[in-house]
C-alpha cells in the first residue's frame, strides 16, 4: 500500500529492524508532555465505559483556551476526521484548493464526488498565496481550503489577505475552511488567525489539532471552531457518535495546561529553524519556507529521500503533492542533537 504522508516509522522498522530518526513528520521534538502521559495512564482505569460523545469537559476547556463559545466547537479524531466529517455533512459540488497543500482536503472532497479546482502556488513567488486568489472564488464555489501556515511550504498568509478572502467568500456564499493546525508554532500567531471572526461569520471554519504542538499524533485529537451551529450538528452526525476516545479527551484537557511546555517548544523551534535554514542553504539547497516547525526546500539530488532513508533518516519527499515535482523536500525542526545528525547525513548524501 502506497502511503501519501510522512511518519511511516513502522514501515522502516519492519523493513530494517531499526528505529529511524524521523524528520518526515512535523511533531513536537520534545515528545508528549509528561502531564498528558499521566492523564492518559490515569484514564485507562475508566476505559470500560463509553467516552462522552459530546466531549463536554474537553469542549469547556477549549472554550476557555480559545476564547470562543462552547457551541462553536466540535472535536474529532484529529483534524483529518473533522475534514472528512465536513465533506460528508456539506457535500459540496465545487471546491477551490491551493496546490501544493495538505492532501486530506482533496481526499475528503473526493469521497463526495466534489470537483476540485486548484490554485497553483508559483515557485517564482516563493509559493506564497497572492491576493488574486480571491478572483478564483465565484458563486459556484461551495468551499475553499486555505492552510495557514501552509503544508508543506511553511509559508504564512497574513491577516489582511485572509480578511479579503473571507469577505469574498461571504459575498459568494462560499464556506472558507482555514487550517490553523500549525499556527501555534508561529512567532506571532495572532497575525495569521481569523479566530475572532468566528462569531460574526457563519461561513468560516477553523481547523486545529493537538497532534503537532503537543506531540500527540498517536492519540488522534483535533477540533474545529465554527459559528454555524447547524453545520456543527451536521458534522457531528456525519461520523460515529464516539469519535473521540475517553483517553484522548483526558489527554486534551491535560495538554491545555502545559503552558511552560509550549514556551520551551517555541523557543527551541525558533532557534533551530533559523540554524537549519542557514545550514541547508550552505549545502546548496534552495529554501522556500519555514515559518512554523518545518522547512521546505529544493535540492538537486532528486532521490535525496531515498538516500537519506538508507542512512536511517526519514525526510518528506514532496513530489507526490499536487503542483510539485521531483526535487522538493520537507524536513521537521527537531532538537539540536537530532538536527546535527540530519545535517551531517545531508552533507554526506549531497556531497
Amino acid at each position: 500500500m502506497a502511503l501519501i504522508h510522512g511518519g511511516d516509522c513502522e514501515g522502516y522498522i519492519l523493513e530494517t529492524g531499526k528505529m529511524p530518526l524521523d524528520f518526515s513528520a512535523n511533531c513536537n521534538p520534545l515528545g508528549t508532555p509528561d502531564g498528558v502521559v499521566k492523564a492518559v495512564c490515569d484514564s485507562v482505569k475508566n476505559a470500560s465505559a463509553y467516552p462522552d460523545p459530546l466531549c463536554r469537559r474537553l469542549v469547556k476547556a477549549l472554550s476557555q483556551s480559545e476564547g470562543v463559545s462552547e457551541k462553536a466547537i466540535l472535536c474529532g479524531a484529529g483534524a483529518a476526521d473533522i475534514i472528512f466529517r465536513l465533506a460528508a455533512a456539506l457535500k459540496p459540488k465545487k471546491a477551490l484548493v491551493t496546490a501544493p497543500t495538505f492532501a486530506e482536503y482533496e481526499l475528503a472532497l473526493n469521497t463526495v464526488d466534489c470537483e476540485t479546482e486548484h490554485y497553483f502556488l508559483k515557485e517564482e513567488n516563493g509559493f506564497a498565496l497572492s491576493e488574486d486568489f480571491t478572483e478564483r472564488i465565484t458563486p459556484k464555489t461551495d468551499i475553499v481550503f486555505v492552510c495557514n501556515p501552509n503544508n508543506p511550504t511553511g509559508n504564512t498568509t497574513e491577516r489582511p489577505v485572509l480578511e479579503t478572502i473571507l469577505e469574498r467568500c461571504s459575498k459568494t456564499g462560499t464556506l472558507l475552511v482555514l487550517d490553523e493546525c500549525f499556527n501555534d508554532f508561529l512567532d506571532e500567531p495572532e497575525r495569521y488567525t481569523l479566530k475572532d471572526k468566528i462569531k460574526e461569520n457563519k461561513n468560516l471554519i477553523i481547523l486545529k489539532a493537538f497532534t503537532k504542538l503537543y506531540g500527540m499524533a498517536g492519540i488522534r485529537l483535533g477540533y474545529c471552531l465554527c459559528g454555524d451551529g447547524e453545520l456543527i450538528e451536521k458534522m457531528r452526525e456525519a461520523g460515529q457518535p464516539w469519535g473521540v476516545s475517553s483517553l484522548a479527551q483526558e489527554a486534551g484537557i491535560a495538554a491545555l495546561s502545559e503552558k511552560e511546555y509550549v514556551v520551551r517548544t517555541k523557543a527551541l523551534i525558533k532557534e533551530e529553524r533559523k540554524r537549519l535554514k542557514e545550514a541547508l542553504s550552505e549545502l546548496g539547497a534552495e529554501v522556500f519556507g519555514g515559518e512554523a516547525n518545518y522547512i521546505f526546500f529544493k535540492c538537486k539530488v532528486y532521490d535525496l529521500a531515498t538516500k537519506m532513508r538508507s542512512e536511517g533518516v526519514l525526510i518528506r519527499d514532496c513530489s507526490n503533492y499536487c503542483g510539485l515535482e521531483k526535487g522538493y523536500f520537507r524536513v521537521a525542526v527537531r532538537t539540536r542533537e537530532e538536527n546535527d545528525r540530519l545535517l551531517e547525513t545531508l552533507e554526506k548524501v549531497i556531497k
